[in-house]
């Protein structure tokens, strides 16, 4: 066997066993979950907070908690980022019950006290069911959906098929498989990731107005990423940029909270475009 051929053929046996060992273990690259008993107390200061248990179709449990205020005006559906769970992220609740919302967070699956198998149709049909389960008593022009991180694509999918007030991202990606390729640029990923995760597709869908926010420091989802999704349906979407934020530190920003209250607090307005700059023409030089 000529030597050209032999190098070739095991650089593509190589390729080949690393393309599978991703494709079995993207899991365990992609998902950091903390695992909770299920005797697990969850406890937040100054907050009310229920937890609940939904059972799915194919007998998995959907864990999550409830945070409530008194005559909230709306509910916030967080959907956090790939790790940890809502044990810890039960603390981002304060910034939307502050603004008197209820907030209801969840673990997908494999996280916390979440169980079943995982797979992104199946979170995917997780957060619908959840979704569905708080518009039988909040009609949806009180719900918002928050997604963060990893949870923006999905936030990105569920608004995509309803009809909720708005649309929340933080630190979205454009597409899972866009954001791995940084790290493996010369994988075939477009086929063995099991979560393409295509924010970008299901972006265009959405009819609720659109809010990113993003750090322009993140180094592991690029801002670049937000400023692309907002050219997508453009009409509907306002970014927000948080100067030197990173990826995981915008909640020690004070212009995040103030970003986040501008858009909590607002109520969406129709603006006469004829009364705008917009329409306005250059004069020429009236004749003497």
């Amino acid at each position: 066997m000529p030597v050209w051929l032999n190098i070739t053929l095991t650089v593509l046996a190589i390729y080949m066993a690393i393309s599978l060992i991703l494709y079995y273990l993207q899991d365990y690259f992609l998902f950091k979950p903390e695992k909770l008993p299920k005797d697990f107390q969850f406890y937040y200061k100054n907050q009310i907070v229920e937890e609940y248990n939904l059972e799915t179709r194919d007998g998995g449990i959907i864990n999550g908690l409830h945070f409530k205020v008194k005559d909230p005006i709306g509910v916030v559906l967080y959907l956090k980022g790939n790790s940890k769970s809502i044990k810890g992220w039960g603390k981002f609740a304060v910034d939307f019950t502050r603004h008197n919302y209820d907030v209801i967070m969840l673990d997908y699956r494999g996280f916390g006290k979440s169980t079943g198998k995982r797979s992104q149709k199946a979170i995917k049909r997780d957060v619908q069911y959840v979704y569905n389960k708080i518009r039988e008593r909040v009609s949806e022009e009180y719900i918002i959906i928050y997604g963060r991180s990893l949870g923006s694509g999905f936030a990105t999918k569920i608004a995509s098929e309803n009809h909720p007030r708005m649309l929340i991202l933080d630190a979205p990606y454009y597409s899972l498989t866009k954001t791995t390729s940084r790290y493996m640029p010369f994988m075939p990923l477009s086929v063995i990731l099991k979560y393409p995760m295509p924010t970008y597709k299901w972006l265009k869908y959405v009819r609720c107005p659109i809010h990113i926010i993003h750090g322009t420091q993140d180094q592991l989802i690029p801002f670049k990423s937000s400023i692309k999704l907002s050219k997508i349906n453009p009409s509907r979407t306002r970014l927000y940029a948080v100067i030197g934020g990173g990826h995981k530190n915008l909640n020690n920003f004070e212009s995040y909270h103030r970003m986040l209250s501008e858009i909590l607090m607002s109520k969406p307005t129709d603006i006469d475009l004829e009364t705008t700059s917009m329409k306005v023409k250059h004069s020429s030089k009236a004749n003497a």
